[in-house]
């Protein structure tokens, strides 16, 4: 049997150190490595019938938890929920990855992260996404679509570069005509002016899509929007919010967008609301009917704010959910 007492390990390092000094063991000149100081590319390859799909990294942001990022119950309880996580103490973390479907036909990007301004300005945080879609061995000139969920910044930044030319010039941009509409209403622009942050996201909407006009195309739900992807009304996190199911063969997934924010709290806790929704009543209905759903097909689930690579499985627990993270498949 081991023995891991503390003298044994002692009289262990001690060995070590020996056959070091004889000239056995590694040295201090020649097993000392400088460490990069950089992480690996966030890219995650997975199949869906004949369809090879790509989970992008985006980053990930840690900031402290504001008194109201889960606004129907006590911040103690949030907190609480984020410590049983393992989120740093008092902080809350929030992935982003969009997801990049490639069907043989079309290459389709659902989402564009925070945009690559974001990136040294977070020093290195968010604004991932062109750097991993090159480590995937993705030029951006061959996206044909840019499918977007919805219209907040961590969606639709990456429609730019730093400079205000187009990430993906070549892309046909798809939004949703309801999330379309509502973001483009002067009126609704107005009503926002005593709301800081519906105020900044009308603002930004407006400068990313200024002079894109001819380029947007406004889908409807319950529609194919592309080869093998239908779009699903979720609305309650914006009005247009939406949802897809990308389908190949016997095969299909359900990338969730923002259905549910991390889902340590939101899927495990769904009548919770997060700050981000807009309509937290709907939103929370629209959670149990999504994952009531996926629960009930064993379906594939993607979520935008997932722990990369942000697949797995949701399952139904009393009144609850849990996600079931897939394993790391290194094959394709």
């Amino acid at each position: 049997m081991t023995d891991l007492n503390r003298r044994h390990l002692l009289t262990g390092a001690a060995a070590l150190g020996a056959a070091a000094v004889s000239g056995f063991g590694p040295t201090a000149a020649n097993a000392s490595v400088p460490p990069t100081g950089t992480q690996a590319p966030g890219f995650y390859r997975y199949k869906v019938g004949s369809y090879e799909c790509t989970s992008i990294n985006d980053g990930a942001r840690t900031f402290p938890m504001p008194d109201k990022f889960v606004a129907n119950i006590p911040k103690d309880e949030a907190l609480a929920a984020g410590e049983a996580a393992y989120m740093p103490k008092g902080m809350v973390t929030i992935p982003f990855n969009p997801q990049l479907i490639n069907t043989g036909s079309k290459l389709v990007l659902i989402d564009t992260g925070n945009g690559i301004a974001n990136l040294e300005a977070s020093k290195g945080a968010v604004g991932r996404t062109l750097q991993n879609l090159q480590a995937a061995g993705v030029d951006p000139k061959n996206v044909d679509v840019v499918l977007l969920s919805h219209m907040h910044g961590d969606h639709i930044n990456g429609i730019r570069l730093a400079d205000g030319a187009l990430a993906f010039p070549n892309a046909e941009i798809m939004v949703p005509g309801k999330e379309w509409e509502f973001w483009a209403s002067e009126e609704n622009a107005a009503k926002a002016e005593s709301n800081q942050a519906l105020k900044n996201n009308f603002a930004n909407v407006k400068k990313i899509f200024a002079g894109l006009e001819s380029k947007v195309t406004k889908y409807e739900w319950g529609k194919e929007v592309a080869p093998g992807i239908t779009s699903i009304a979720t609305p309650g996190h914006t009005p247009g919010h939406t949802s897809f199911a990308v389908a190949s063969g016997d095969a299909k997934v359900l990338i969730q967008s923002d259905v549910t924010n991390i889902p340590e709290f939101f899927l495990r806790n769904p009548d919770w609301h997060v700050i981000f929704d807009m309509d937290a009543g709907m939103a929370q209905a629209t959670r149990h009917k999504f994952y009531d759903m996926a629960a009930a097909e064993k379906a594939t689930v993607v979520g935008f704010h997932f722990t990369f690579p942000s697949v797995g499985h949701v399952v139904k627990d009393g009144a609850k959910y849990r996600l079931v993270p897939s394993a790391w498949n290194p094959t394709i």
